[in-house]
């Protein structure tokens, strides 16, 4: 399946992470350049090979996205039947990790605070802008009677004022 075809050559597995993987599958041994570049070469034809399966498989399917279960599909056809449970292993791992990922955000995973802190120190701050907003409210309605009771004296006045001016204006 190996082409000259250049944008196949930019496909590939960053050496780093493949060196990591052989490092930790075989500690002991030394890997020769020659056949980390092979064991390089295999990964891609297999990634390709599977891949192109599992389009195959969700083609027939009539779908545009390719899901583990085309993968899955894809491995059987090939007679790589042997890999499913590891396979399938992995992609519970994948779908329990993305849907913890987006069940907290990075930032507070980052914090390193326990949710039950976080939790406590939430209601915390809730009880104090509710107690805040209370005697926000209570000197709302003491300006507001205030104001009443200074509205009423001021009319109170005027009142007075107006009566006392009809007397003084009494010619008898």
């Amino acid at each position: 399946m190996a082409t000259n075809d250049p944008s196949e050559d930019e496909l590939s597995i960053p050496r780093a992470s493949m060196n990591k993987m052989i490092k930790e599958v075989l500690p002991r041994i030394r890997v020769a350049n020659e056949s980390r570049e092979l064991i390089l070469n295999c990964c891609k034809e297999f990634i390709l090979l599977v891949s192109s399966e599992a389009n195959a498989v969700c083609n027939e399917q009539n779908r545009r996205t390719i899901n583990p279960d085309h993968v899955l599909t894809g491995l059987d056809k090939l007679g790589f039947s042997d890999y499913r449970q590891a396979v399938e292993e992995v992609a519970r791992q994948c779908k329990d990790i993305t849907a913890k990922r987006r069940r907290q955000s990075t930032r507070l995973e980052n914090l390193g605070i326990p949710e039950e802190e976080l939790l406590r120190q939430q209601q915390e701050l809730f009880a104090r802008a509710r107690h805040e907003q209370m005697l926000a409210d209570q000197q709302h309605l003491q300006q507001i009677s205030q104001l009443q009771t200074d509205a009423e004296m001021h009319a109170a006045m005027r009142s007075a004022m107006v009566h006392s001016s009809d007397e003084d204006d009494d010619y008898s």
